[in-house]
């Protein structure tokens, strides 16, 4: 699942804060049920145009990452949340909306892993043929 968020009349002070970023980076996996495996990396950006700086970060979590992307001149956030499983879309966008006090959102949510199954019957075989595999290979040098 890959949530896309495009966030619009931001507060200025809020999208221009990297330590807000990172805090949200810090806790927001929890918030929605995910597994942090990384420390957040934040970064300022300055671009060639006044308006185009902004904040920067992401974190690597077990189910795959969540990047942010910030405009504070323009009040605009780009948020990612890219997930292997299912997660609530609208309590993450609600908890991005209330983070940096947005007045409207774009979302969008796009299916992924589609060729694998997805209900335990189906899975469990596919993942035991996979396991098997591997473990076939166990031990043998090139």
């Amino acid at each position: 699942m890959h949530l896309t968020i495009d966030g619009f009349g931001g507060d200025r002070e809020r999208l221009s804060s990297e330590s807000l970023v990172r805090s949200l980076l810090d806790t927001y996996p929890a918030e929605i049920n995910m597994t942090k495996i990384s420390d957040p990396h934040v970064q300022r950006y300055v671009g060639e145009k006044a308006e185009d700086w902004g904040v920067s970060g992401f974190v690597l979590i077990a189910e795959s990452h969540i990047a942010i992307h910030t405009f504070p001149e323009r009040g605009y956030v780009w948020v990612d949340v890219f997930s292997c499983k299912e997660f609530e879309a609208s309590g993450a966008t609600g908890r991005i909306v209330e983070a940096f006090g947005l007045r409207s959102v774009r979302t969008a949510v796009l299916e992924r892993g589609l060729e694998y199954p997805h209900s335990v019957e189906e899975a469990t075989p596919v993942a035991m043929d996979e396991r098997l595999a591997v473990a076939g290979t166990l031990g043998q040098a090139d």
